[in-house]
């Protein structure tokens, strides 16, 4: 009959230090990994995600140089302006994505972040 493999938890009556710091660092790379590629996934659909903003906000191909001479300092403000928040709302929603993924697959927060609210208080 095959062994099974015990869970690591925090119960020192029932497993060694050993295997819950081994459990904490295979978990703590997982996060890693799947932080890493979802960071580098909005990275990639962030500049599409922006460009089609551009197109629905004005109707035109976004400028491809904004210190062109011909292009109006009001048009380079918007296209920086539409540009870097589109970047950030892609990267916060598809990390956040991430971590939700996380928290229904080990039913805890990813290693290294910490609980916004204390125990015993209902979240904001």
């Amino acid at each position: 009959m095959a062994r099974k493999k015990r869970a690591a938890t925090n119960d020192p009556e029932t497993t060694s230090h050993d295997e819950v710091r081994a459990a904490r660092g295979a978990g703590r790379g997982a996060w890693k990994a799947l932080d890493t590629a979802s960071g580098l996934a909005a990275a990639m659909l962030a500049p599409r995600v922006s460009n089609l903003a551009w197109r629905a906000v004005t109707g035109r191909k976004p400028p491809s140089n904004t210190r062109h001479p011909e292009l109006s300092t009001k048009e380079a403000v918007a296209w920086a302006a539409i540009g870097g928040a589109t970047v950030q709302i892609v990267r916060t929603l598809v990390r956040r994505g991430a971590a939700s993924y996380w928290v229904k697959s080990t039913g805890g927060l990813p290693p290294g972040m910490k609980a916004m609210t204390k125990p015993g208080r209902p979240p904001v």
